[in-house]
């Protein structure tokens, strides 16, 4: 079975005997949702989910996002390298602002990504 403990985000796969036992103790303390083999046939692919559909509404921000996190840096510390304030650089990623192809490689390099991640090429089907 796969247990997944809400806040704070953690997966556990749980084998053997007294798996159960342990799946209850773990409930005492998170919120958890179980997956077994058992619900297999009830599976979704991902691509259906509205988790995956709100993620694709913004995915060049997200992907921004994720990539100043991978590099360690605050939205402050990205938009003083870019040399634009903070808040853009939130509206970027938030979805409110689009991302210029020129800002896109001015983050890109700022990031050390392939500028592609930031533009139309990160899309899915492109």
């Amino acid at each position: 079975m796969l247990a997944l403990v809400k806040k704070p985000p953690i997966e556990i796969s749980l084998h053997g005997e007294r798996a159960e036992e342990l799946l209850a103790w773990i409930r005492k303390k998170f919120d958890v949702a179980v997956f077994s083999a058992e619900d297999a046939g009830e599976s979704v692919p991902v691509e259906e989910t509205e988790f995956w559909k709100e993620m694709e509404k913004n995915r060049i921000g997200n992907l921004l996002a994720g990539a100043r996190l991978k590099a360690g840096l605050t939205q402050t510390r990205l938009a003083e390298r870019v040399g634009v304030r903070q808040n853009m650089i939130s509206d970027f990623e938030r979805g409110r602002r689009p991302l210029s192809p020129a800002m896109a490689k001015r983050l890109s390099k700022a990031l050390k990504v392939e500028p592609s991640l930031l533009t139309a090429g990160g899309e899915p089907g492109h």
